[in-house]
């Protein structure tokens, strides 16, 4: 009940609409990977996706920012199942890609934004390394490009309140790595998979 009323809300807030361009909604597992540019991002994809599919799929968010806090603790654990993650200082107990490999286990799907931290400008980060290193340890996962529109104008960062505006999410086509592809081979093609979405 809590997750479709959340769901409804983002949506309501965002008037975010999704497009299913490359691929179509499935529970198989899967990494969803987007651009980063508001703290709504997670909350718009995961409320972007069909009940079955919402409740398989875990947002990766960064543990810092939300154990800040009742409220983001309580959305965290009980409603996203986010699988929270050190992103400032990992260790080798401590290691994002471990606890991701661990949350897919063998029937959740992900949602993560290989850009790390949000961004400002309409340009994107180069992607971090964590994607390649996913998709070279679950290569029977499906990687999913998906590109938010809006949302850092909806919620820029540093402000609380969002302005109402239309957003949009589109789901590309999967991608796996290719045999003897290296990391910068395949980040760079995953970004322009992300990039192609644009309208």
């Amino acid at each position: 009940m809590m997750k479709a009323l959340l769901a409804a809300i983002a949506k309501l807030i965002t008037g975010a609409s999704a497009r299913w361009v490359g691929c179509a909604p499935d529970v198989r597992q899967r990494v969803y990977f987007a651009n980063h540019t508001s703290n709504l991002d997670a909350l718009v994809i995961w409320a972007s996706l069909p009940p079955p599919m919402r409740d398989l799929t875990r947002p990766v968010a960064a543990r810092d920012y939300w154990i800040k806090g009742a409220l983001r603790r309580y959305l965290a654990n009980h409603i996203f199942n986010a699988v929270l993650i050190e992103r400032k200082k990992p260790t080798a107990h401590d290691n994002p890609l471990a606890d991701m490999l661990a949350a897919l286990g063998d029937r959740h799907s992900l949602i993560i934004f290989p850009e790390g931290g949000r961004q400002t400008s309409s340009e994107m980060a180069p992607f971090k390394g964590g994607l390649f290193h996913l998709a070279k340890d679950r290569t029977d996962v499906e990687f999913v490009p998906v590109l938010i529109e809006n949302l850092n104008r909806i919620l820029p960062k540093g402000e609380f309140l969002p302005v109402p505006l239309l957003g949009g999410v589109s789901f590309g086509t999967p991608m796996r790595l290719e045999s003897g592809e290296g990391k910068d081979s395949f980040l760079t093609r995953a970004q322009a998979a992300v990039k192609a979405l644009q309208k």
